[in-house]
């Protein structure tokens, strides 16, 4: 297809422009041959005629399909040229901010001037194995592949890093060092990639410097060599330095500054170690304040300084040496301040005592004067004589500058010396990665000798890089047999041969400085002269004599000739050097040892370590004239040396290559200036790679890639079985030209532009399908559409239809209801008008006839009570009358009868005075006397009769009398009340006059006020309608308030429970953590225990002779014994002896706290085992000595049995007395008690009876032993009994008798008197105690009384308390009590339980060493002593135990019984022929044994040899999964067992009560479970690294590249970088691989027993690794950012979620740690467009960090041209939307992490006595107990 024919419209093109470079076009009309201009719409929418050139009538760039926009390889592009590798490398850095882009073998990598956060450890990792095409571009990359190909290809390899200042050379060579330092490691303890990374901070301080484009600017190169071992480890390094800018010591421009030393000495003068360097701020030196910028922001110079101090100690230069240095740095500063005075024109001098120049003297050590004199004068030396001749003020002062430069050159080279020598290895150096950090291509509006020689060392350095790249083409090309034909490149060999060559310009400016008078015009004129129009590379500026233009492969530069010779020449004065080297300061001569050696010139460059350095110079005679003739050697003659060398190391290593570009000049982040970014690709040769790329093949495809992307171009029947010629039959059809592809071995290579056609071709048939596909689909849902209308048309018409009939129809009903209802209505209205009139006539009516009534009423009332009135008046005035008249006449009978009685007393008087009056009187006055005497009597008689009436009368009248008062007072009263109601009568009368008006104002008022209640009325109603709306609106906003409120309550409940959940959650984490802590521990102390043991080893296998008295340890003490499992054993010197003799090979780190904690156990052990044997050692003493006086004393069995009578009847007897005094005491207590309180049913007198109730029940127990021993004397008596017939005084008789001599009857009585003092001893102590006893009952009972009365007072208090207090008293009191007794039950419980396990110790101890001892002795007693023997008392007898379930095996047999069942154990044969765990139940039976003799030696050391053992297989066989899930499986159930049959009660609850019995009964292993916790933790660890090793390559071949739904992903056009090697290797994997091995991984664990809760555990292990590698590798790789992969992703995501299902493992966990890459998944798959889009996305991803999230959408690449990319705009919304989640910055998942394991208790039912040893375990050396 010729090119012309894609310029069609709508084809997109690239043309020239003024500012952006390239500028993106669009055809209006198709192109045809012969067209001058071309119709083009430009992006911003202007319409352009585009004229062609008339003589090249080349049109213009064709773009790229976007599909092929932002690849990682810029070779991927169909169409290579500038304007598609610039649009590439923007869309790349500024939408998707990638700073990395791949142009072949190129890495180019544009500086973000910002942080990125992808040079982490975890980045490191991801990278670290992979192939260079698999992950996207980046320089660990190229910096894995370099290593990779050094230990593959076992050759050397180089990385050249280049660039312009300030676009980022040294960052990326850091980083380089950085990959390497942690991927390899060192291979020394000395920590040599710490010193390698070290060395950065020092050299950046002494040969970085700020300038106007960069503020850390190298102003050197250098050329550092990693070294590697055999193992590919780090051992050294050495530099090597390349022209240091000398001249910025002395001179900076605007903007710019000195080295950064110089700043960080200032910023750090105040220290009190710099006090004698006299130095202040650096504005006050002249060295370090012309440039006006002395502070770099952001950096704080005196933390620099810190640093740069630090890197020096790390690198081994002393502090003296530091100071040395920073002695001659200042001491240069001060130089710079020397200032000169004129003499005349030719002379110039110091001023005296100057002190710059003293404080520089005194720092150097030199004398003042001689400095002072030489930097006046110089030296001229002749044939025949010396001459010294003063210099101008102006030589003077490029004199001191030349000095300055000098020293410091000399002293950069020392410093590098030194960096190298602290860098340098003994280990011989089997390869090495040198990392090449140089200046790029520079050109400025000035350019001088420096320009000159960097753009030299560019134009050597991109020749050999257009070789290599032409090589690597060829060697492509005959590996895939492909015709090779010539690739014109361009050859920068003439213009290196006009640098370099005979009378090239480097010969001509050396001939020119050996010149006496030469000058720079004179040097310019011999370049014009020798190449001006004789070489093309050479002009001449027209307007300048003075400079010269070289055409270097990167553009046209003009040099100026002023100062080259000055330059090249580095012109020292020679009596300076002297003085400075007769200093007193000693590191001052080192600096210029050099030239004593006419190694390195005076003059040299700062060249470092040198290839030219390391070849010895030959001593002869005329040694002080070779030294003359090398100080005449010039910079350009030495550096051209150093260049050479340099090129000779690079050829001899595989080159990687790395561009930094410098993306602007104003250090703006992510800012890209086209203008500079092509100058640099120009100047770096990317262009040129990519030329050479397009003058061939540059688009290369596998037959299988090409096959799938291109499936759709083919039709069924051009797809045979081969591949190969499918591929090229298509071919042949669809590119008619067969020069624009070839077929390849492997592959098809495409001239440039062919796959942008295929890639149309195969748009157009995709879109055409498309088209047919919309169409169909379109037609088929318009005609769903219209018969959805049609049906929906017919219903609606039918309902409507309906409808008006309804509505007719219920027109007609109400038209007859409104008639009907009229009728009535009207009806009803006449009917209720004249109900209304009748009913007012009726009121009206009567209102009036009760008016009439009521007035004649009114009118009877008044003349009735006028007529009352008026009789009561005339009675009171007839009354008056009459009372007047009566008290006349009652006056007027007074006045008569009075007068009456005057005149009859006047009678009597006279009568009175006459005698014959008392004569007559007196007569018959005696017998008068007589009868009044009588009649006195009887008057006395009658006076007491009636005075007693009297009194009685007189009390009636009394109370009559109160009775009238009474009844008068009342009248009175009634008369007052009589006369008020007579004034009453005549107030209401006037009241009623009153109130008749009053009636008529109240009428007038009541008919208003009537009108105005019906306003009222009216207006409440309508207030109460109002309200009563109110009052509902009221009420729905109460339910409304309600119902929010009980939302709200809702929500907060909900809240609360999140919270809980979320605090949960974080106490679950916390717990994770301090678990995944302490486990981090155990590995690391696992880890560095195992590099003991290797460095163990290899000691052993370098020294190869063992010491003398060197004994072999047996396998129980191997060396990988950790320090915690043999800790407890430390003091036990005849189990282990040979541990002291090794106490320096163990310097292993280990867990401190555990160590201590174990170590402080092992001394209580120790102390607890001292006790015990010394009391073993005193009971055997007692029963030595007691046996030796049974032994001496005649055996008198009569006593015993005397005793034992005594015994028995000493004991009823106090049964019989505690009995009584029980008795006694119950009955007190009832008489004295209240009866409420001891009445049965009361606490106090339950508490009693219980009391009283134990103490009968401890009288029983007693009883019984009584009755025990009676039984024994019984037996004892018939044993002793010699045939049943002799009694116990026959027996004693005889004995008596046999006695014959006195001796033997003293013994026997002394005996006797013995054995009574004996029983009388123990009666009283058996006394004592009963006492005691009863002493404590005693006080028991006092205690209950006190009880007692202390319960009457409550019981009393709580009677006066209403009844809910004394509830709640009582229930208050009775819970302290019952607290109380419980605790005090449980202290006394814990007491007997101590007691009883430490007499069950003490028991089983007494009883093996009395069985021992009676062994003993009955082997020494003959057969007829043991009828003689006395027969000792015998002990109660106990039941003996059943020991089921026990292993018993001889002590030597152990290492057999741990070689059989560990060391040489197959777990393959175990799992599939033998129960479960059988390894760890017969350890644990052996264990019972151990425990059951009470063998602590044997526990331990079983114990320990099981560990150690186990440890040994793991270290053996560690990378055999079965081996390790087999001893994990059985590590746990032995833990298990030892916490099942612990004895402890939170272990027992699931035991059978035969279990149970299995219990340990003598040692507590707890310790022990701890160190088999840790071990089982370790063993996890180290399972989980083998499944990962196991899982790892499967996981993104299975996951990501295998296209597991066939034909959903098509593949992309790759480059140079694709993955052509990991195809072979990883290509096999699949999903199903994958599935396989986990089905196998879960079949092994379930065969082997695993606890199910582990095997869970592993599972989400397993899924972890799988989804952080997976997710790392999608995060790390644009190609898998798709559409397409992430359904592939989700499909194989749901296959192990079926997997999970299928085994049960759902509620593992390990869904959950698929959320990421599910999440990743779904957000490939989503809407990237809107806002809500967004929102979406933000709520969805919420387990991906914003990092990640972002990194996605950056990635995401359409696959088909249908797919659209996403948005800046749409990433800067969501970073919007995540700026305020808190999570962490790192990109990657870890994928090693390792989730905290733990071990749930899971008890066994498997009964132990019911398990049989196999015999094929070899065990038949152990029996079952």
């Amino acid at each position: 297809m010729a090119a012309s024919e894609l310029y069609t419209k709508f084809a997109r093109v690239w043309i020239p422009d003024p500012e952006e470079v390239w500028k993106s076009a669009e055809l209006l009309k198709d192109y045809k041959p012969g067209d001058k201009v071309l119709l083009l719409h430009l992006e911003e929418g202007k319409d352009l005629e585009y004229r062609l050139d008339p003589k090249t009538k080349e049109l213009p760039h064709l773009r790229n399909p976007d599909i092929l926009v932002g690849e990682n390889d810029l070779t991927a592009l169909s169409y290579l040229h500038e304007p598609a590798v610039l649009h590439n490398l923007r869309v790349r850095f500024i939408d998707s901010k990638l700073i990395y882009t791949y142009c072949g073998i190129v890495l180019v990598a544009i500086n973000p001037y910002e942080q990125l956060p992808i040079y982490g450890e975890d980045i490191i990792n991801a990278y670290s194995g992979q192939n260079m095409g698999d992950m996207d571009p980046h320089i660990f990359a190229v910096a894995e592949e370099a290593y990779k190909q050094m230990a593959r290809d076992e050759r050397n390899q180089s990385i050249i890093v280049s660039g312009e200042s300030g676009a980022g050379k040294t960052v990326s060579a850091k980083y380089a060092m950085r990959y390497f330092a942690t991927v390899s490691g060192s291979a020394s303890e000395a920590n040599v990639e710490e010193k390698v990374l070290a060395s950065n901070p020092i050299m950046e301080s002494i040969g970085n410097a700020k300038t106007t484009r960069n503020d850390n600017s190298s102003r050197f190169g250098k050329y550092i060599e990693i070294g590697f071992d055999k193992r590919y480890r780090i051992i050294g390094a050495n530099m090597r330095t390349y022209l240091l800018e000398k001249s910025r010591v002395v001179f900076q421009a605007e903007e710019e500054r000195n080295y950064h030393i110089f700043y960080q000495l200032c910023a750090s003068a105040k220290l009190p170690e710099f006090k004698m360097l006299r130095l202040g701020n650096a504005n006050n030196f002249h060295y370090t304040k012309q440039g006006g910028s002395p502070v770099i922001e952001g950096i704080d110079d005196a933390k620099e300084m810190v640093q740069t101090r630090q890197a020096c100690t790390l690198l081994g230069i002393s502090e003296s040496y530091q100071m040395g240095i920073f002695r001659i740095l200042a001491g240069i500063l001060h130089l710079g301040n020397v200032a000169f005075t004129s003499r005349d024109s030719d002379s110039c001098t110091i001023p005296p005592k100057h002190e710059p120049l003293s404080i520089f003297c005194d720092l150097m050590g030199v004398d003042y004067e001689e400095m002072c004199h030489w930097l006046c004068h110089r030296k001229l030396a002749t044939a025949s004589e010396t001459y010294i001749k003063p210099i101008s003020k102006l030589q003077a002062t490029n004199a001191r500058d030349a000095l300055a430069k000098h020293i410091y050159a000399k002293l950069f080279n020392w410093i590098v010396d030194h960096v190298n020598k602290a860098l340098h290895s003994a280990v011989k150096q089997h390869s090495f990665i040198g990392v090449l950090d140089i200046y790029g291509f520079e050109t400025f509006e000035i350019n001088s000798f420096e320009q000159f020689c960097i753009n030299y060392a560019n134009e050597k350095l991109q020749q050999q890089f257009n070789m290599h790249v032409f090589k690597l083409e060829q060697e492509e090309y005959m590996k895939e047999q492909i015709p090779w034909t010539l690739i014109d490149f361009y050859d920068n060999q003439p213009c290196i041969n006009l640098i370099e060559s005979k009378l090239g310009i480097l010969d001509l400016l050396d001939e020119e400085c050996k010149m006496p008078k030469g000058t720079d015009d004179t040097w310019a004129q011999k370049l014009y002269n020798t190449h001006l129009n004789k070489c093309a590379l050479f002009e001449k500026p027209r307007l300048s004599n003075k400079a010269f233009i070289i055409q270097h492969f990167a553009d046209k530069v003009e040099y100026q000739c002023e100062g080259f010779l000055e330059k090249n020449k580095d012109t020292v004065f020679e009596e300076q050097i002297k003085v400075l080297k007769s200093s007193k300061f000693k590191m001052l001569p080192e600096l210029f040892q050099d030239d004593e050696k006419a190694i390195s010139p005076a003059s040299a460059t700062s060249s470092g370590r040198t290839l030219l350095t390391r070849t010895p110079s030959k001593p002869t005679k005329g040694r002080s004239a070779q030294t003359a003739k090398e100080h005449k050697k010039t910079v350009g003659h030495q550096f051209r040396n150093s260049l050479h060398l340099l090129m000779e190391t690079l050829n001899a290593t595989t080159p990687h290559y790395v561009r930094c570009i410098k993306p602007n000049d104003f250090k703006f982040p992510f800012t890209f200036d086209e203008k500079r970014a092509v100058q640099q690709l120009r100047a770096c040769g990317v262009l040129e790679t990519i030329r050479i790329s397009a003058a061939g093949f540059p688009s290369r495809w596998t037959y299988q890639e090409f096959f799938s992307r291109y499936r759709v171009l083919m039709k069924q029947k051009d797809v045979l079985s081969d591949r190969k010629q499918t591929c090229k039959n298509v071919l042949e059809k669809l590119i008619q030209d067969k020069d624009k592809y070839q077929f390849g071995k492997t592959k098809i290579f495409f001239r440039a532009g062919q796959v942008a056609y295929l890639e149309k071709l195969r748009a157009d048939k995709l879109r055409a399908a498309c088209i047919r596909i919309q169409k169909t689909i379109r037609g088929w849902l318009l005609r769903k559409k219209y018969l959805r209308l049609r049906k929906a048309a017919i219903t609606v018409q039918r309902y409507v239809r309906g409808y008006q009939a309804r509505c007719y129809a219920k027109f007609l009903r109400r038209t007859k209801a409104a008639t009907t209802i009229q009728k009535y209505w009207r009806m009803y209205v006449t009917r209720r008008r004249y109900k209304i009139t009748r009913t007012a006539t009726i009121v009206l009516q009567a209102y009036l006839r009760g008016y009439l009534a009521r007035n004649r009423y009114h009118k009877i009332l008044r003349e009735h009570k006028a007529v009352v009135i008026q009789k009561w008046v005339r009675g009171w005035l007839a009354r008056t009358r009459y009372k007047r008249s009566m008290h006349a006449i009652i006056y007027l009978q007074c006045c008569f009868r009075r007068m009456m009685a005057k005149r009859e007393l006047k009678k009597l008087k006279i009568e009175a005075r006459s005698v014959e009056r008392y004569k007559k009187l007196h007569v018959g006055m005696e017998n008068k006397i007589m009868q009044l005497q009588r009649k006195v009597d009887e008057q006395n008689k009658d006076y007491k009769s009636l005075m007693e009436k009297l009194t009685n009368l007189e009390g009636i009248y009394n109370s009559e009398t109160e009775k009238l008062r009474s009844d008068l007072e009342r009248l009175q009263l009634s008369e007052e009340e009589a006369k008020i109601a007579t004034g009453r009568v005549l107030s209401l009368q006037e009241e009623i006059a009153k109130l008749r008006k009053d009636l008529e104002q109240t009428r007038s008022e009541k008919k208003s006020i009537e009108e105005h209640a019906d306003r009222y009325k009216q207006e409440t109603e309508q207030l109460v309608s109002n309200l009563k709306e109110e009052n509902t609106l009221l009420k729905q906003e109460k339910e409304a308030l309600n119902h929010l409120i009980v939302e709200q309550a809702k929500e907060m409940t909900e809240t609360m429970e999140k919270k809980l959940v979320e605090e949960t959650k974080q106490l679950e984490l916390d717990l994770n953590d301090e678990r995944l802590r302490y486990q981090n521990l155990l590995n690391e102390f696992s880890r560095l225990e195992e590099r003991y043991d290797d460095l163990k080893e290899e000691m052993t296998l370098m020294l190869n002779v063992p010491k003398p008295g060197h004994k072999r340890t047996d396998s129980t003490h191997s060396s990988n014994e950790s320090e915690y499992t043999f800790s407890s054993e430390i003091a036990e010197t005849e189990d282990i002896p040979l541990r002291t003799e090794e106490p320096s090979e163990r310097k292993v780190p280990l867990d401190m706290s555990l160590f201590l904690k174990l170590q402080k156990r092992v001394t209580e052990l120790e102390q607890e085992k001292q006790v015990m044997q010394d009391e073993l050692d005193r009971k055997e003493e007692q029963v030595l000595r007691s046996r030796a006086k049974e032994e001496e004393r005649p055996p008198i069995r009569g006593a015993e049995l005397e005793y034992e009578s005594l015994k028995r009847q000493e004991l009823e007897s106090e049964n019989k007395k505690l009995k009584n005094e029980l008795n006694e005491l119950r009955k007190a207590l009832s008489e004295k008690s209240a009866p409420q309180v001891t009445a049965p049913g009361a606490p106090a007198y339950r508490v009693l009876m219980e009391q009283l109730t134990s103490v009968s029940e401890e009288l029983d127990v007693r009883k019984e032993e009584v009755l025990i021993l009676r039984s024994q004397l019984v037996s004892q008596k018939e044993a002793i009994q010699p045939k049943n017939t002799m009694t116990d005084s026959t027996i004693l008789l005889e004995d008596v008798q046999k006695m014959k001599d006195k001796g033997e009857i003293a013994q026997a009585y002394i005996g006797l008197k013995e054995t009574n003092r004996l029983l009388e001893s123990q009666l009283q102590s058996q006394k004592r105690s009963y006492e005691n006893e009863a002493e404590a009952l005693r006080g028991e009972i006092q205690s209950l009384k006190e009880e007692n009365n202390r319960q009457q007072q409550l019981l009393a208090q709580n009677l006066q308390l209403p009844p809910e207090a004394r509830i709640e008293a009582s229930l208050q009191h009775e819970i302290t009590r019952l607290t109380n007794e419980n605790l005090d039950l449980m202290e006394q419980l814990e007491k007997q339980d101590k007691t009883v396990r430490k007499l069950k110790k003490q028991l089983k101890v007494f009883a093996k060493k009395i069985g021992e001892l009676e062994v003993g002795q009955m082997e020494n007693i003959s057969p007829g002593q043991i009828i003689d023997e006395p027969i000792r008392p015998v002990n109660i007898p106990r039941k003996e135990k059943d020991f089921q379930g026990m292993l018993e095996y001889k002590k030597e047999d152990e290492q057999k019984l741990v070689k059989n069942l560990i060391l040489e154990l197959k777990p393959r044969g175990v799992a599939v022929n033998l129960i479960p765990g059988l390894p760890a139940y017969i350890l644990f039976m052996c264990v019972r044994h151990a425990d059951y003799l009470n063998d602590d030696q044997k526990v331990r050391s079983l114990l320990t040899s099981t560990i150690n053992s186990i440890k040994k297989v793991l270290k053996k066989r560690g990378d055999d999964f079965e081996t390790v899930s087999f001893w994990l499986s059985n590590t746990c159930r032995f833990l298990h067992c030892l916490k099942q049959y612990s004895g402890e009660e939170g272990f027992m609850k699931h035991n059978t009560s035969r279990q149970n019995e299995h219990c340990l009964t003598n040692f507590d292993l707890a310790e022990y479970r701890q160190v088999l916790s840790d071990l089982a933790i370790q063993i996890y660890q180290q399972l989980v690294r083998v499944l990962e090793n196991i899982l790892q390559p499967m996981i993104v071949s299975g996951m990501l590249e295998h296209e597991t739904i066939q034909g959903v992903s098509g593949v992309k056009p790759t480059g140079l970088r694709k993955r052509t090697s990991s195809i072979a290797d990883e290509g096999t994997y699949t999903l199903d691989s994958i599935l396989r091995q986990l089905s196998s991984f879960h079949s092994v664990m379930c065969q082997h027993g695993m606890d199910p809760e582990l095997i869970k555990q592993v599972v989400k292990q397993m899924f972890y690794i799988v989804g952080a590698v997976t997710l790392n590798n999608l995060l790390l790789r644009k190609d898998m950012c798709s559409w397409s992969k992430g359904m592939q992703i989700r499909y194989n995501v749901s296959q192990l979620e079926e997997w999970l299902r299928d085994k049960n493992l759902m509620n593992s966990g390990a869904k959950e740690t698929l959320e990421p890459l599910i999440q990743a998944a779904q957000l490939l798959q989503v809407k990237k467009k809107a806002d809500d889009d967004a929102e979406a996305i933000c709520s969805m991803c919420n387990a991906l960090t914003t990092a990640q999230i972002v990194k996605v959408l950056n990635l995401y690449t359409p696959v088909n041209e249908f797919e659209e990319r996403v948005s800046v705009s749409f990433i800067r919304t969501i970073q919007m939307r995540l700026r305020d989640r808190k999570d962490s910055p790192q990109l990657l998942m870890d994928a090693k992490h390792i989730f905290p394991v733990t071990f749930p208790f899971n008890p066994s039912s498997l009964a132990l006595e019911t398990i049989q040893i196999p015999a094929s375990l070899g065990l038949g050396f152990i029996s079952r107990v």
